[in-house]
């Protein structure tokens, strides 16, 4: 093996890796395209306030619907508290209460209030009948019941409003009710060898599944890169022609380290800019966050485990992709052996809210310290909360090792392979492949 052969074809796919327009897009698209997954939805959903034209007919004679209009006004109006503790239902919906009085023939005026849906007058309209105040359900009607976010703002308001008028029944002061039955706020610390800081448990939660995804989602894209190089060099013959020059190990090393190279860069890239952003005043002094809101801390030595898992994982995955491309005759072909890989990259996922919510339990423990595994679960469990050092260490050590059996292994299907044309090999073909090549 000639190292100077290995670093001439590193240094080839890294190249042609970092030039494309491809590279740069995706460094700069992924992450907006992943952040907009993430955010745009409740971002949306607080931003698209609609008014909704809400009929209430109030049959209690209780003052019942002047309250609830009251009670709707005050959901819409901005909270003394800060951005952070406004009720972010209550944001995205608005009402334009219209109270109507009840008639002597209800139904009749319940079939007028279905017209008055149909043809848009209303967008809804409820009925609070005497019944309401003994625990009877009040009734929702419009076109769309499907909105269950103004339902549920609807219903908490009409529940504070029934319940303070029960009170008020029974000669209690609801005020007095409402202070002493007031929520308690938890305010979460996070508590770490460098020190206790203030953090959300949401900006914990978004930052772990942020890295994971971030992980994930890399080591699909280029170890099916991997796979895609492999096939188009064997179809097209061109594979022939370089090992004339060279050994198939030094082949697939080259391949392996340079487009590990470009991932690395391209992480490198996303990395900096987080640490720069997560940085304390930088963000804050960019765009306006809400009072209180504290972004998740993405420190150096979170970024250095973030790099070295992924550098481990797609060495594993990437190695086991190149023998799959060696071992096909055509995409379709690779395409049906690739699903294996998948598997133990879409394993994971069904475990990670497990791991998130305990990651000191047995199950996040072993599970974290199986080589296909860890690259992405001993760094989500590293990002929720820092297992003990031995554990980190015995998951790197490991991984290396499985990797480098592996990458022994797959290189003796890969030197047989490529030269391989036909059919399909069977499993007994590619264990003989492993034996005696």
């Amino acid at each position: 093996m000639r190292f100077e052969r290995i670093a001439t074809i590193v240094r080839r796919e890294y190249l042609a890796g970092v030039r494309t327009r491809g590279f740069w897009l995706s460094t700069l698209l992924l992450p907006l395209l992943m952040g907009a997954m993430l955010f745009l939805p409740s971002l949306l959903m607080m931003k698209a306030r609609t008014t909704l034209q809400l009929a209430v007919v109030d049959a209690t004679g209780a003052g019942v619907g002047e309250r609830l209009a009251a009670e709707l006004s005050s959901d819409a109006a901005p909270d003394e508290a800060g951005p952070l503790h406004q009720d972010r239902r209550a944001e995205s919906s608005r009402f334009a209460v219209d109270l109507r009085p009840a008639g002597e023939d209800p139904e009749a005026q319940r079939a007028a209030l279905d017209r008055e849906v149909l043809t848009g007058q209303i967008g809804a309209w409820i009925w609070i009948g005497p019944e309401a105040l003994a625990g009877e359900r009040v009734s929702y009607h419009a076109e769309s019941v499907s909105n269950f976010v103004t339902q549920a703002v609807l219903a908490d308001a009409l529940t504070r409003v029934v319940s303070g008028t029960r009170l008020a029944g029974a000669g209690i002061d609801p005020t007095q009710v409402d202070a002493l039955t007031a929520a308690v706020r938890l305010e979460t610390v996070r508590v770490s060898a460098e020190g206790s800081r203030r953090e959300g448990g949401g900006a914990g939660f978004a930052l772990a599944m942020t890295l994971f995804f971030l992980l994930y989602t890399v080591t699909l894209i280029y170890g099916q890169q991997v796979m895609n190089g492999v096939l188009e060099e064997k179809t097209s013959r061109i594979v022939e022609v370089v090992l004339a020059t060279t050994r198939p190990f030094e082949l697939l090393a080259g391949k392996l380290l340079g487009i590990a190279g470009v991932g690395l860069t391209q992480l490198g890239i996303w990395m900096g800019a987080g640490l720069v952003l997560t940085a304390p005043g930088v963000l804050s002094a960019m765009t306006r966050l809400p009072e209180g809101f504290t972004l998740p801390e993405v420190s150096p030595l979170l970024a250095l485990h973030f790099l070295g898992h992924f550098l481990l994982g797609f060495l594993l995955f990437a190695t086991l992709y190149a023998a799959v491309g060696a071992a096909s005759n055509d995409i379709k072909e690779a395409q049906q052996l690739a699903g294996f890989v998948v598997i133990f990259v879409v394993a994971p996922v069904m475990v990670m809210f497990t791991i998130i919510n305990d990651p000191d339990s047995t199950l996040a423990t072993v599970l974290s310290l199986v080589p296909p595994f860890t690259p992405l679960l001993m760094l989500l469990r590293i990002a929720v909360k820092t297992p003990p050092a031995w554990q980190i260490a015995t998951g790197y050590l490991l991984t290396s090792l499985f990797v480098a059996g592996l990458v022994w292994g797959c290189a003796r299907i890969y030197r047989v392979g490529l030269l391989m044309h036909g059919k399909r090999p069977t499993l007994a073909e590619l264990w003989r492949w492993m034996r005696h090549a």
